[in-house]
């Protein structure tokens, strides 16, 4: 029989699951939650997870799953969010490029970039994707539900939004410098390269 979490938040509270993957992808556990289906005979309990995967080099997904019992909901939501990745493009392979905002129903939340040395500043939820995307640098504030799926979810939404400026400049018919200036350039290009390494 499956061990039921602990009461007071049901499962929020807890530290994330980190594991290692073969093909070196880490998974975290941000969420499990004990749900109930109302049947002729009584309650039938269920429990729903919300796992993160990432490479830490800039890939990441998240995935959700539902089971009679707390592994087999891990592993589904571990599955799903390994088919659901996206790459996001990293300045200096530490940080993001621009300041973005993002939202997924009532969950609201804005990610901005940081200088070196800052480290993750982010609530329980949003630090999973940072920690599994590979930032090392961001200020993150959720100003919205605290639900952790709309957190996520919002926080995806932001993410997908993230340009680098050697695209930019491919979108727009321009040259890098013509983005961002001369003395910047080499900086960005830089970057590039250790983020495709």
């Amino acid at each position: 029989m499956a061990r039921e979490p602990r009461e007071g938040g049901r499962g929020r509270d807890r530290e994330p699951r980190e594991q290692r993957e073969g093909d070196d992808l880490i998974d975290k556990l941000v969420t499990i939650n004990r749900v109930a289906k109302v049947v002729k005979g009584g309650r039938r309990f269920a429990f729903a997870a919300l796992v993160v995967v990432g490479d830490q080099k800039g890939r990441v997904g998240y995935g959700a799953g539902k089971a009679r019992e707390v592994p087999e909901a891990i592993r589904k939501a571990t599955e799903r969010a390994k088919r659901s990745m996206i790459r996001v493009p990293m300045k200096e392979g530490r940080t993001l490029h621009h300041d973005v905002h993002g939202h997924f129903g009532a969950g609201n939340v804005v990610l901005r970039s940081a200088e070196a040395g800052t480290g993750i500043i982010a609530g329980g939820p949003m630090r999973a994707v940072f920690e599994s995307l590979g930032v090392h640098d961001v200020v993150a504030k959720s100003l919205g539900s605290r639900n952790p799926h709309n957190m996520v979810k919002a926080t995806f939404a932001a993410l997908e939004r993230c340009a680098s400026p050697r695209s930019v400049a491919a979108r727009r018919g321009r040259k890098v410098t013509d983005i961002l200036g001369k003395r910047d350039v080499a900086h960005a290009e830089g970057a590039e390269e250790a983020a495709h390494v």
